[in-house]
């Protein structure tokens, strides 16, 4: 893979970026409409993935927020055509890597040294690379470390990042603008943390304490005196990205036993300390042919309020979406309804909010769930692509929803597909209360 010599990290050098981008995308859109003159059965397929190339490369060489919000589009696959979830998908795991004098760069800043002088070995080539940071591999003594190097100028460059994404990610979220400067602003305070390594390091080490006696979870250690504000050492962990694990062929006891693992990992954390890996994409786990499961990547954590999760988790309660009495101050509550909506408004409102919750909380209404359950999938994409097209939730005068549900629903969507991914049928724990 190609490798980058510099990153843009000026506002102007990353604005121009953009508009290069966007003037590159309308010629996409020029050579359409000429193949659909020459052929008027011409599919959008080609714009597509002109588009996504031309989207993806452009955004692979600004790293950071931009690519990171390509990575959050490839997880809600309704939201996007297939070659677009396909090529953004790549941001998790392969990005384009940063050169080997940028990386000597940033340690020399930061301990006075290059790698090879602080480690018996390492890595010359990223052994791979995301939206925020790449990883190489290392040795100390008779210990394999993973070496993440965050790239320069990133957390500098998060809320004009943000500006500039927000009229493309307008279009294609399907939200008002109320939502999407709600959800946006959620979003900035997310990333501004996922630059902070030393928070990470903090959070990583916690959150791997409180799981540890979770079956079948493999946490690296890591190592304080080989990290900094921007790099983090810690333990070298063998396994599969999960495209890779399943074409293996896994049996379907050890596709069960590591998504069984997956879903306690995440039950404990939600509901035990109330703290959560809230990144569940592809590029976060390690799976092994024993049916265990690395976690190697805490960036992302969501904090969850106490008086939020009460709220939030009684819409999984199937009771109670039957019982509008008791359900309609909760929505009050999470701000899906509010007092100066009109009758109608709020009829339409709690009725769709009933059929949402109902189909997210499926499978917390049964012992067990089976997530190779395609149909199950396309039910969820279905509502949602309705949702986005009614004009009553895009022109509303409110955003809908807490902001502290944001990442709760993004947590719990991606670890819905990569259950689905998986094929798993797992036993869904819950707390006593929601049983």
């Amino acid at each position: 893979m190609k490798e980058q010599g510099r990153i843009p990290v000026g506002k102007v050098s990353r604005a121009a970026k953009f508009v290069k981008t966007g003037a590159r995308v309308g010629g996409n859109y020029v050579k359409h409409y000429g193949r659909k003159i020459m052929d008027r059965n011409a599919t959008r397929e080609q714009l597509d993935q002109d588009n996504a190339e031309d989207i993806y490369d452009s955004l692979s060489e600004l790293k950071g927020s931009a690519l990171k919000v390509a990575q959050m589009l490839a997880m809600d696959k309704n939201l996007l055509p297939t070659a677009y979830q396909d090529k953004f998908a790549m941001s998790q795991y392969s990005a384009p890597p940063l050169s080997y004098p940028l990386v000597v760069k940033t340690f020399q800043k930061y301990f006075g040294m290059a790698p090879t002088e602080r480690f018996n070995s390492f890595t010359k080539n990223a052994v791979n690379a995301a939206s925020i940071g790449q990883v190489h591999r290392a040795t100390l003594g008779d210990k394999t470390l993973a070496v993440k190097i965050q790239y320069p100028g990133i957390s500098d460059s998060v809320r004009s990042d943000l500006k500039l994404v927000k009229p493309f990610a307008l279009r294609l979220f399907g939200l008002n603008e109320r939502e999407l400067d709600q959800y946006m602003d959620e979003v900035e305070g997310k990333l501004l943390e996922e630059t902070d390594y030393e928070l990470e390091v903090s959070r990583s080490k916690r959150i791997s304490e409180a799981c540890k006696h979770i079956p079948d979870l493999i946490f690296p250690r890591y190592y304080e005196e080989h990290s900094a504000a921007r790099i983090i050492t810690m333990d070298w962990l063998e396994g599969q990205h999960i495209r890779e694990f399943l074409a293996t062929n896994p049996s379907q006891e050890i596709r069960d036993r590591i998504g069984q693992a997956m879903w306690e990992f995440y039950h404990h954390q939600i509901h035990h300390i109330k703290s959560v890996h809230a990144d569940p994409h592809p590029g976060n786990f390690l799976m092994r042919s024993d049916g265990t499961l690395g976690i190697i990547d805490f960036g992302c954590v969501k904090e969850i309020p106490e008086d939020f999760y009460i709220s939030y988790f009684k819409l999984m309660n199937k009771s109670l979406l039957l019982d509008d009495k008791e359900l309609v101050p909760v929505l009050y509550d999470l701000s899906f309804i509010y007092a100066d909506d009109s009758d109608d408004d709020k009829q339409l409102y709690l009725t769709l909010f009933k059929e949402m919750m109902g189909l997210l909380g499926r499978p917390f209404h049964t012992d067990d769930f089976d997530f190779s359950d395609d149909s199950y999938f396309r039910k969820i994409y279905e509502l949602s692509e309705r949702l986005g097209s009614m004009k009553e939730l895009r022109n509303s005068k409110h955003a809908r929803g807490s902001r502290h549900g944001l990442y709760i629903n993004r947590t719990y969507f991606g670890l819905y597909q990569l259950l689905n991914m998986l094929g798993a049928r797992i036993y869904t724990t819950k707390p006593d209360w929601l049983k």
